[in-house]
C-alpha cells in the first residue's frame, strides 16, 4: 500500500508540473498576439462619436486593470495565477462584459456531452468489434469490418461531416444540421428539449462514431491478435475451456488496459475533435467558441478555453494512470 501512496504522489507532482507548464506556454503565447484587447475596446467605443481625451485616459486605464494588463509583467504574471486560480478569465473582449468564465459554462455542457458520449460509444463498439475480429480471425464478417475500419481510419472526420451533411441535410433532409437545439424551445430539461437536443446531436456525433470506430477497432484486433499466441491462451485453449471464457477471461482482460489509456487520453482531449466538427454543425460548444475568440483577438477567452483543455487533458491522464495499477497488477508502483 506505501508503495501505491508513493506512486499516487509521483503521479500528482507530474500533474501539477504538466499544468503548470501548460498554462503558462498558453499565457506566453496569447500576450505575444499583437492585439491589444484595451486598444481595441477603446478604438469600438469611441468610433460611434468624438470623446474626451481625459475620458479616453480613464477608459484606458479601468480597462487595463480590469484585463490584467496593469503594472509590470511580473505584476501581470502574479494577477494572471491569482486570477487562475479563483477560475477568473476577466472579461471577454467580444461579449463584453459577459466573464470568460460564464461563456465557458455555458458552451462545456454542449461539447462534453457531445464528444464525451461520442468517444464512449465509437471506443465501446470498436474495442467489442476488435476483439472478436482479433480472436475469431477466420471470420468472414468480422475480416469485411476489418476492412471497412481501414478503409475509414485515414478518412478525416470534417471530410465524413460534411458528407454527413450534405446527405441528411440537403439530399435527404430528414435530420437538424446545425444548432444544438430548435431556437424556438427554452433551454429547460423538458422532453421537447430534450428530443430536439438528441436530433440535432445525431449527424455531429455519427461523424465521430464512424472514424473513432475504425481506429478502435484496428489497435484493438492487433493488441488481441498479440495476445492470442500467449501459452496461456494456448494453455487453456488446450484444457478445453469455453471460447467465450476465454476470450472475456484471458484475451479481452489484457488486450484492454492500452485501450484504457488511449480512452482516458480521448476523452482528456475532447476540445481536440470540437474545433472543425462544432464549427462545420454550428454547434454551440467549447469548439466554436475558440474559433470565435481567436477571430475577435479575444485572448482571454482563447486563454480560458486553452487552460480548461489542458486541466481535462491532464486530468483524464491522470486518472488513467491511477487506476493502471488496480487494473493491471504487473504494473510496479514500488
Amino acid at each position: 500500500m506505501s508503495g501505491y501512496v508513493a506512486y499516487v504522489g509521483r503521479r500528482l507532482a507530474q500533474f501539477v508540473l504538466v499544468v503548470f507548464i501548460g498554462v503558462n506556454l498558453a499565457y506566453v503565447i496569447t500576450h505575444a498576439t499583437p492585439i491589444d484587447p484595451v486598444e481595441q475596446s477603446i478604438s469600438a467605443v469611441t468610433s460611434f462619436g468624438n470623446t474626451a481625451p481625459d475620458a479616453i485616459e480613464q477608459m484606458r486605464t479601468s480597462l487595463r486593470e480590469l484585463y490584467g494588463l496593469g503594472g509590470s509583467p511580473a505584476q501581470q504574471y502574479l494577477a494572471f495565477w491569482k486570477r487562475i486560480l479563483r477560475a477568473d478569465f476577466g472579461p471577454s473582449l467580444s461579449a463584453f462584459p459577459t466573464p470568460v468564465s460564464t461563456l465557458i459554462g455555458r458552451a462545456l455542457p454542449w461539447t462534453a456531452g457531445l464528444l464525451a458520449i461520442s468517444t464512449i460509444i465509437a471506443w465501446g463498439l470498436g474495442s467489442l468489434l476488435g476483439g472478436l475480429a482479433g480472436y475469431y480471425q477466420k471470420n468472414r464478417g468480422l475480416k469485411l469490418m476489418g476492412l471497412v475500419a481501414m478503409g475509414l481510419h485515414p478518412i478525416p472526420y470534417y471530410i465524413v461531416a460534411l458528407v454527413l451533411l450534405i446527405g441528411f441535410g440537403f439530399l435527404w433532409p430528414v435530420l437538424p444540421i446545425t444548432g444544438g437545439s430548435a431556437m424556438n424551445l427554452p433551454q429547460t430539461l423538458t422532453f421537447d428539449f430534450v428530443v430536439s437536443v438528441l436530433q440535432h446531436a445525431i449527424l455531429p456525433a455519427l461523424s465521430l462514431i464512424l472514424i473513432g470506430v475504425g481506429s478502435w477497432f484496428l489497435g484493438m484486433r492487433a493488441l488481441v491478435s498479440n495476445v492470442v499466441t500467449e501459452d496461456y491462451v494456448l494453455y487453456a485453449e488446450l484444457a478445453g475451456v469455453r471460447s467465450g471464457r476465454i476470450l472475456s477471461s484471458y484475451v479481452m482482460r489484457n488486450a484492454l488496459p492500452p485501450q484504457l489509456t488511449g480512452l482516458a487520453i480521448s476523452l482528456g482531449g475532447i476540445f481536440n475533435g470540437a474545433v472543425i466538427t462544432e464549427k462545420v454543425f454550428g454547434y454551440p460548444g467549447v469548439g466554436s467558441l475558440l474559433v470565435d475568440a481567436v477571430y475577435a483577438g479575444d485572448y482571454g477567452l482563447v486563454l480560458g478555453v486553452t487552460t480548461v483543455s489542458i486541466l481535462g487533458v491532464s486530468t483524464g491522464v491522470l486518472v488513467i494512470d491511477l487506476l493502471y495499477p488496480l487494473l493491471d497488477p504487473r504494473v510496479r508502483v514500488n
